[in-house]
């Protein structure tokens, strides 16, 4: 299967190389969360809410008493992806998710400001197009910046992969099971700094760093575009206090 046109260089979806599919992005979806967000990128849905800061429930669990424990739980839907097969909770790619966008979501957020509490995210895909562990990190942003937790800088993350000799930048589920390499790159967007890198497959040095540096732009125009709903929504409060 040729997954970019070697006559119009475009992909099977229509894009070229390096467009990102559509973002949509809203904030305060789920009323009784502190804060929460739906993100979508393009047929991808992701869901997420956000308690906290509040009190440690279970003691046991906070190593640190000078700063907040961080939870976060992912999970699919049943009806998410074409296959119906019921997923058990807590299964271990479920777990290895919940971790790394919990250590991600470690990096942005001022722990040491909120002592002996904790704060909890969880984040369900409704609807799964490839890209769904970085839709997750962006709905996690948008929830937790919904919530007013404070956080050094806003986190966002995009995948880049390599297939047909093509960079290829945000992959959606046909591209992503063409079982060629890909990153997932977590960015905090003003420090420039990346704060996760996660790779499937070997690559070549220079192939590496420029799908590296594709995934790093795409997570740039996804912090842009998060911004953007983060000014909309605080115009949108500003509006409803002055009338």
């Amino acid at each position: 299967m040729e997954y970019v046109n070697p006559l119009t260089g475009l992909r099977i979806d229509g894009r070229r190389p390096t467009e990102m599919r559509h973002l949509k992005g809203e904030i305060g979806v789920v009323s009784k969360a502190d804060g929460s967000a739906l993100f979508e990128m393009g047929n991808t849905r992701v869901i997420a809410a956000v308690y906290g800061p509040r009190e440690v429930q279970n003691k046991g669990q906070q190593m640190n008493n000078n700063e907040a424990l961080v939870r976060c739980e992912y999970s699919m839907a049943n009806f998410s992806t074409g296959d119906r097969a019921r997923r058990p909770k807590g299964d271990r790619r479920s777990t290895e998710i919940s971790l790394v966008i919990r250590q991600t979501m470690e990096a942005c957020i001022l722990t040491k400001l909120m002592p002996r509490s904790q704060i909890d995210i969880f984040v369900q895909v409704l609807q799964a197009d490839g890209g769904t562990r970085s839709a997750c990190i962006n709905a996690a942003t948008l929830a937790l910046a919904d919530a007013g937790i404070p956080m050094r800088d806003i986190i966002t993350s995009c995948s880049a992969g390599y297939l047909c000799t093509t960079p290829l930048l945000d992959l959606n589920y046909a591209e992503d099971s063409a079982g060629g390499p890909d990153v997932t790159v977590g960015i905090l967007a003003k420090m420039d700094k990346v704060t996760l890198l996660q790779m499937d497959a070997k690559l070549p040095l220079d192939t590496f760093e420029t799908v590296m540096q594709l995934a790093i732009e795409g997570c740039k125009a996804i912090a842009q575009y998060i911004r953007e709903i983060m000014l909309q929504n605080t115009k949108q409060l500003e509006c409803r206090r002055g009338s």
